[in-house]
């Protein structure tokens, strides 16, 4: 068992990535879609760093996060290695810290997680 409060944001982000990449992809295909393109293209638009930077926003807005959640952000926030050729330093670095909550809470509190799914999506 891995404990989340040992990892550094770096770790937390690795994990949080494939969690919130998965999230969206079980919520595309609820909603009902089933063709690649329109998969592929509405995936893009939630885990892509803006979109990530637009799902923070909407925590921020509902007052969602916990101290410790903003804590966990802040870590994976200001633990980035490097910028996409495509990318901005704001919206990465947000994304990171999104992804290091949802990393955090996949290993510590799955039912917490669900309810930041839900606000996000």
């Amino acid at each position: 068992m891995i404990d989340a409060d040992l990892l550094n944001g770096t770790a937390l982000s690795f994990i949080g990535d494939a969690i919130y990449s998965l999230k969206v992809r079980e919520y595309l295909v609820s909603q009902g879609y089933h063709r690649s393109n329109d998969l592929q293209r509405l995936t893009i638009t939630y885990v892509s760093a803006k979109g990530q930077t637009l799902a923070y926003e909407k925590l921020k807005d509902s007052d969602f996060l916990s101290d410790k959640e903003e804590e966990i952000f802040k870590r994976g926030r200001n633990a980035i290695g490097h910028i996409p050729k495509n990318g901005n330093l704001h919206d990465y670095s947000i994304a990171s810290g999104l992804e290091a909550v949802c990393g955090y809470l996949y290993l510590k509190d799955l039912e917490r997680l669900e309810r930041l799914f839900e606000v996000i999506l």
